[in-house]
């Protein structure tokens, strides 16, 4: 009877451990989901008005340069600008990919440290160890 108590136990607390690793999971996954979210749409309004000043911008900076000779330099030197800051600003979201912290950090550590004590309980203690060698 005490076995089956024993187990019922282990068991109860494998399933508790399992229920707060997958509330915190939760947690962490909506608050990605709404960071993307939000993310996603000041990065959306904030190309509408970029794009919208640049086209402008160009306009303005055609219109003043067209009656001179220059005018093609300035068109060129205008679109390598404008290429400089697109590969920037790739080179800016290439770094930020490999380099921000891993989503669900909090989880994994959590994981990791649940595997290390379950090999620290699988592992016989010093004074099992030594009652072991005492019994013939």
């Amino acid at each position: 009877m005490a076995l089956r108590q024993s187990v019922g136990d282990i068991a109860g607390t494998l399933l508790s451990m399992m229920h707060t690793r997958l509330e915190l999971f939760s947690l962490e996954a909506s608050g990605q989901t709404s960071r993307l979210f939000k993310l996603a749409g000041m990065a959306f309004a904030a190309l509408l008005f970029l794009t919208l000043a640049v086209l402008v911008f160009s306009i303005a900076f055609a219109l003043y340069f067209w009656p001179s000779q220059d005018r093609y330099l300035a068109l060129g030197l205008l679109a390598l600008l404008y290429a400089l800051l697109g590969l920037g600003l790739f080179w800016a979201v290439r770094r930020s990919l490999l380099y921000d912290p891993m989503p669900f950090a909090a989880t994994l550590d959590e994981l990791r440290r649940d595997a290390a004590m379950a090999a620290r309980l699988g592992e016989p203690s010093a004074a099992e160890d030594a009652a072991s060698k005492d019994v013939p």
